[in-house]
Order: C-alpha cells, then sequence, then structure tokens
C-alpha cells in the first residue's frame, strides 16, 4: 500500500512542567516544515499537536476551547465529534493543569497510537512500531531538567527507539510559558524549527544548545567571581580575537573589551556586573580564540 504524501507522518509528545507551569511540544516527522503544521500552545491554556491528515483547525479551536475552561479529554471530545475527516486524523493534547488526552483514528496508517502519562501526551503515526511513543514517554517521566530537555530527550529516544517508518525531514520545539518570550513581550520562550535536514532531531539540540546559550535565565546562570587565573584568561582570548592589542592589559581596557564581545555576541542577557563572569560566556570566548 502507498501512502499518501500529503499526510503529516509524524511522532509528536506535549507535556507540562506544573513547577514553571510551561507547556510544550516536540514533533518530528517525514515531511517538509512540520513546525508550521502540527504544534501549538497558548501559556495559561495548553498545548496541541496535530498531525495524521492534520486537521490545523484543531489548533487554535483546542486552545479556544481550553481558554474557555475544558479539560483536555473534553477539548478532544469536541474537536473530533465536530470533524467528518476524525478517523483520518490524530491528536495530542495537554492542558493547564496537566491533563492529557490522545487520540488516533481508525483510518491513520500503522503503526499508529499514543499513550498518556503524567503531564504528557504521545503519538505517532506511520511508525516502525508502538515502541516509540513507548520510549517518548518512558524517557520523559525519567529525564531530568526543564521542560525544553525533557521534550527533545524524549523525541530523541523516540527515534532511537524506531521513529517514522518513511524516514526523517524536519521537527521542531514549541515551549511557552507568561512572558517568557524575547523581552517578555509574548509567551514563546522556546520557539525553534529544523524544516529539512538528514538528522532534525539532532540538528534541533544543537540549535536548542544554541539558543539556551543566548536566552537562558539569567537567574540559573554559573557566575565566577574574576580571580587571576579567569582574568588572565579573559585577556588572552580578547587578544587573540583582536578586541585587545598586544600587551594591552590595563583593567579599564580588558573590561571595556570584555563588554564589546559580549555586547557584539549578543550576550547581554548573560552580562555580570564587573568582577563577576558567566562561566557560560567564558567557555565561549575560549572556544572562538581557540578557533583562530
Amino acid at each position: 500500500m502507498q501512502t499518501p504524501r500529503d499526510i503529516v507522518a509524524t511522532f509528536s509528545i506535549v507535556g507540562f512542567d506544573p513547577e514553571t507551569q510551561e507547556l510544550g511540544i516536540a514533533v518530528q516527522s517525514k515531511f517538509v516544515a512540520v513546525g508550521a503544521v502540527v504544534p501549538w500552545a497558548k501559556a495559561g491554556v495548553g498545548a496541541v499537536a496535530t498531525q495524521s491528515h492534520a486537521n490545523t483547525s484543531y489548533g487554535p479551536e483546542g486552545l479556544h476551547l481550553m481558554a474557555a475552561g475544558n479539560t483536555a479529554q473534553q477539548t478532544l471530545d469536541q474537536l473530533i465529534a465536530g470533524d467528518e475527516g476524525r478517523e483520518k486524523r490524530q491528536v495530542g493534547i495537554v492542558d493547564a493543569q496537566g491533563r492529557t488526552a490522545t487520540f488516533t483514528g481508525s483510518e491513520c496508517f500503522d503503526w499508529a497510537g499514543g499513550l498518556t502519562g503524567h503531564h504528557y501526551a504521545a503519538q505517532g503515526n506511520i511508525l516502525v512500531s508502538e515502541a516509540t511513543v513507548q520510549a517518548m514517554g518512558r524517557t520523559f517521566e525519567q529525564t531530568e531538567g526543564c521542560l525544553a530537555e525533557r521534550l527533545l530527550a524524549a523525541l530523541d529516544a523516540g527515534q532511537a527507539a524506531g521513529g517514522d517508518s518513511r524516514g526523517k525531514q524536519s521537527a521542531a520545539l514549541l515551549v511557552v510559558r507568561e512572558r517568557g518570550g524575547y523581552g517578555g513581550y509574548n509567551d514563546r520562550a522556546v520557539d525553534l524549527r529544523v524544516e529539512d535536514h538528514p538528522e532534525p532531531i539532532k540538528e534541533l539540540i544543537r540549535v536548542y544548545d544554541i539558543h539556551s546559550l543566548y536566552f537562558a535565565d539569567p537567574a540559573t546562570a554559573k557566575v565566577a567571581a574574576i580571580d587571576e587565573a579567569i582574568y588572565a584568561e579573559i585577556v588572552d582570548a580578547l587578544t587573540k580575537l583582536g578586541y585587545l592589542d598586544d600587551g594591552n592589559s590595563g583593567e579599564d581596557a580588558v573590561y571595556e573589551a570584555f563588554t564589546a564581545f559580549i555586547q557584539t555576541e549578543n550576550f547581554e542577557n548573560r552580562q555580570r556586573p564587573r568582577g563577576q563572569v558567566d562561566r557560560a560566556v567564558l567557555e565561549y570566548l575560549k572556544q572562538q580564540a581557540d578557533r583562530t
């Protein structure tokens, strides 16, 4: 049997973190730009993954229903009740209280199915086997870290367990929390997509690591006092990168050069008061210097 090309052959996981109140989705598919179709989320409301013969109205309508007070299961029931094509659909939902629901229509292509657990729902279609969703659920439950890290670990485990039987193409990660976006102006704490890549999940993890370097909460930073040894490392790296002239290590010049480096690299979020340094920035500085 030949699988239709317009089906979003996909595996995904939606999750909730009760400590941070974050909601999120991680997804991979043999489908270009899956992040433009599957993941929908709103802080304080819920998250929806709509796939298979994806009905994208499930995203905004599902969020609307949860915002009106419906649980994840009530939302799912209402979405599929009004959809004549529901047996071709697949969807996972988590609400802002961590309640979950998943649905796989009877006409989705094998292997297709899903499961729910504590604060998550995992689902997939046209998979090698059910081991993919089982691995996602188990990994989400057992992994420590923030919601984004747990979702990515689960997605990676799903791929390792078999993944999409048609192959790999794109992946996406969406995490929302109140005022979580850049400057606090929206709720998109993490919104990353790999549109077309031979190893989309690995690439998504790499991009997420870069994102974390630039935008991680400053309150979680590992900060060091700039002692004599660290000061020497900073001077050496800034000199190699051309921010300082050879032999020019006056303290004011060093801090001015270090500030210029931080601003050039867009690390303002990680800038510390004079006499302190974010260890992640220090390591990045040294890595860049070693490449020269």
